[in-house]
């Protein structure tokens, strides 16, 4: 692996770095770029709602370990450990009381409420947003709309949405977010628009290494990445009903009862679902390089699995909105333009058909664009000490 930028050891090794997550609980795109955050400053101690290093990577739990991480009052129970989302009126009072302010820099890798810490006026702070607070903006029926959630916390959401909506864009000033990083155009767009101010883009990156297998693509489309509602995975399932082709899904979450219903109410056998569990790193990488091509349904704020599939020389079809309108290009996929199942169903066809002949050099091509080095970098660049 290659060194962090020598930038990092000459300006800050004497600078006392906190580095804040919304929560450490498991392995997702978020705490892939936090793990590359805390490669950059090793010896800042690390500020968390929740803290499960059981359900880390190993590697990640191995940093971890070897600095000092703080988690808040919700680690100390279970219920508040199991049902953080559900307890979204008590994040702010939670991330407050996490101290950062004796830290000179802090780092904050927000989706929810991990820019909301309280620092020191002297102090600055960078937050990398992967979306502005991700229940209570865009996505709030996703998450809280009719049969997703007990009716009980869906009304209490409901009537404590303005408030923390305004909580949200007050953490957001300059007061307290020296700079705004958003994780693409898209996030960038939706940062002006919730918080009013401007932001920079920094994209996230693939770990390009793990995906350098020969190509030999097989019959199937693959799928990676979590149940939750806004991913469209039913959308992925009822196209390929429909069309008899061979999926495969690998993933887990919130909405796999619902989706295992669903592939059983239509009959499509031709649907594979592949747990987490079963799904080793050999197996994934195995998966992309075989793959007919990636199919990728969500509007996403990043999307960092077609970069692991363009890096494979697969092929992704993706809807054309979000991260992947920014990652994806004519060259290495098919973007389709409304989200249906009409929409999803003939973009496929341009691959299968064969009318759409994409190059897998092209794809990697593409990919190679997205190191942890140039994320590294960019991040680096944006700290301006006062």
């Amino acid at each position: 692996m290659k060194e962090a930028p020598a930038i990092q050891k000459h300006e800050f090794s004497n600078t006392k770095v906190a580095l804040v997550h919304d929560w450490l609980n498991g392995m997702r795109g978020g705490e892939i770029v936090f793990e590359a955050l805390l490669d950059l400053f090793p010896n800042a101690e690390v500020f968390t709602l929740i803290y499960q290093p059981e359900n880390l990577s190993p590697s990640l739990r191995a940093k971890l370990s070897r600095t000092k991480v703080h988690a808040s009052w919700m680690n100390w129970f279970g219920i508040t450990r199991q049902k953080y989302r559900q307890l979204l009126p008590l994040l702010p009072i939670a991330i407050r009381s996490l101290d950062v302010y004796p830290f000179d820099l802090v780092i904050s890798s927000s989706h929810c409420v991990a820019k909301g810490v309280k620092k020191h006026p002297s102090a600055f702070h960078l937050s990398y947003i992967h979306a502005p607070m991700r229940y209570m903006w865009d996505r709030f029926d996703d998450y809280f709309g009719k049969g997703r959630i007990f009716f009980l916390f869906r009304w209490i959401a409901i009537l404590l949405r303005p408030l923390l909506q305004w909580w949200d864009r007050r953490t957001a000033r300059a007061d307290r977010v020296d700079c705004l990083i958003g994780n693409s155009k898209f996030i960038a767009e939706q940062i002006k628009r919730c918080y009013g101010r401007d932001a920079g883009v920094v994209y996230p990156f693939a770990n390009l290494e793990r995906f350098n297998h020969e190509r030999k693509p097989g019959n199937f489309y693959l799928m990676v990445g979590a149940f939750a509602p806004y991913k469209r995975t039913d959308l992925a399932i009822e196209a390929f009903a429909r069309l008899g082709l061979p999926l495969k899904i690998i993933g887990a979450g919130q909405d796999e009862q619902r989706l295992l219903e669903l592939k059983k109410s239509l009959g499509a056998d031709n649907v594979e679902f592949i747990t987490r569990a079963q799904a080793t790193n050999e197996l994934i990488e195995k998966l992309y390089s075989e793959c007919k091509a990636f199919v990728f349904p969500g509007k996403e704020d990043f999307g960092i699995t077609p970069l692991e599939a363009m890096a494979s020389g697969a092929p992704v079809i993706a809807f054309n909105a979000g991260g992947a309108s920014e990652t994806v290009t004519h060259e290495t996929g098919v973007l389709f333009e409304h989200q249906t199942v009409d929409g999803l169903v003939n973009a496929v066809m341009e691959i299968e058909s064969g009318r759409k002949k994409i190059s897998e050099d092209a794809c990697r091509a593409r990919a190679a664009y997205f190191t942890k080095e140039r994320f590294q970098q960019e991040i680096l660049s944006a700290i301006k000490l006062k």
